[in-house]
């Protein structure tokens, strides 16, 4: 990784040097877009894409679920073999390492335990002459979780999807993953959904898989919200159902920022950049720094841990396009930097982290300390991992148990409490052109 040079940078140079792209400006890889060339005979943006397969979707049905599904990722399904039975459950139980399921059961807890402290309540209070006011939280009839597949297996992502729906009380969830070429969904993942009650499942990924699940299929029944990471594919088709149904966010690549002073420890660093750009070549890795010799050594260490991992050219693509280590002149302008990036995850690797705390407002999941490092939160120390990318943090907040409620608001007045406020409503109502508003109250006034 490259040494950037931060220390005489104007406001201007160092906003420009963390802009980020949206997520729907993210060109597609000169692979993928040849093969997406080749299937649809000319050439056409992710977007243009997207929407082809949500309105055939969305007008065919099951028929072009299962074209895309079987052209992208050259599964054999078909409509009866789209939802997971329970031979298939069965099957998955044989190949999973029972360690690993322990492993598994107890990130579970720890997640459900977090998002149980988590629940709102439904609240009433009175008010003059008898009147009441409150608010009632009502989970959602059914919602859609999207679990990525592709190039790596996620039950980490069924875990944090389906155990905040089940907390919240929602009745039908179903999940949606990709299949592999032999038409099945890797053991993990469905071995962790069943073990959190999630039993209706669909081989189904990408676009077409969002398609279903906003607008029904003959074999998918609908659903009212759609939540769960993906690719630029599954984005793109989240953007494109809303308002047919409600999603959680719009996510992009993978994103680590860490903030480091001089006592952290270059190893830990340099680690931890990698667990990020490892998930995708187009997945961000920043480290930002006062201290020089920090900037150097983590330089040299992450050229030294990226040829140890498996995924290295995923790793190595990922830092070369978006990795940056970035020196800053002092820690107030690294703290500056932070918010502007408004980061995914955010560590905070400093001699006293959490004196920095108060002052850093813009990330998805903040990490403090040595021993607090980005993939305890992916897998298990029980806040949620689904958190919004690409500068979305300035708005947008992590999943949580009431991203599958509702919120409705309860009035009811006494005769005595609407004829006190009566004057005001019609006064407005009549400011407005709305005379039926008005006569509402007037009628009421009249008896």
């Amino acid at each position: 990784m490259n040494v950037i040079d931060a220390r005489k940078m104007s406001a201007a140079e160092i906003a420009a040097l963390l802009n980020k792209k949206a997520f729907d400006e993210t060109e597609l890889s000169p692979g993928v877009q040849a093969a997406c060339d080749r299937m649809w005979g000319e050439h056409l943006t992710a977007a243009q894409i997207v929407d082809r397969i949500v309105i055939s979707v969305r007008k065919g049905g099951d028929k072009w679920l299962l074209h895309f599904t079987n052209t992208i990722d050259r599964a054999d399904l078909t409509a009866e073999t789209l939802r997971v039975t329970e031979k298939e459950f069965d099957e998955a139980r044989t190949l999973v390492d029972p360690k690993v399921i322990d492993s598994i059961t107890r990130a579970i807890m720890n997640v459900k335990k977090f998002h149980e402290e988590q629940m709102p309540k439904s609240w009433f209070t009175n008010r003059a002459y008898g009147s009441i006011l409150g608010q009632k939280v009502t989970p959602l009839d059914s919602v859609g979780i999207y679990v990525p597949g592709g190039t790596a297996a996620y039950p980490s992502s069924v875990i944090m999807n389906a155990v905040p729906a089940k907390v919240a009380g929602v009745p039908r969830i179903v999940m949606a993953a990709p299949p592999g070429k032999d038409g099945k969904l890797n053991p993990y993942v469905l071995v962790t959904a069943e073990k959190i009650g999630i039993t209706e499942i669909y081989k189904m990924g990408g676009a077409q898989a969002i398609a279903a699940l906003a607008f029904g299929t003959e074999t998918v029944p609908k659903v009212n919200k759609i939540t769960g990471p993906g690719n630029i594919f599954v984005t793109l088709a989240k953007k494109a159902v809303y308002g047919h149904v409600d999603i959680d966010m719009l996510a992009g690549p993978s994103e680590i920022l860490i903030i480091a002073d001089d006592t952290a420890n270059p190893a830990y660093l340099a680690a931890d950049l990698l667990s990020q750009a490892e998930h995708d070549p187009l997945a961000s890795a920043i480290l930002i720094t006062d201290s020089e010799r920090i900037a150097k050594a983590v330089a040299e260490e992450v050229e030294i841990q990226v040829k140890e991992l498996p995924r290295e050219e995923i790793a190595a693509a990922s830092l070369k396009a978006m990795g940056k280590i970035i020196l800053a002149k002092d820690m107030d302008t690294v703290v500056a930097m932070a918010n502007i990036s408004a980061p995914e995850h955010l560590e905070v690797m400093t001699k006293e982290p959490f004196q920095l705390m108060p002052l850093l407002h813009n990330c998805g999941a903040m990490f403090l300390g040595t021993d607090s490092p980005e993939p305890l939160g992916d897998y298990y120390a029980g806040p949620n991992h689904v958190l919004p990318t690409g500068g979305t943090a300035k708005f947008y907040s992590v999943l949580n148990v009431e991203t599958f409620m509702k919120k409705t608001s309860i009035i009811s007045y006494t005769n005595k409490a609407l004829l006190e406020a009566a004057d005001d409503i019609i006064a407005m109502a009549e400011a407005e052109g709305l005379r039926a508003h008005a006569n509402a109250i007037r009628k009421r006034r009249e008896k």
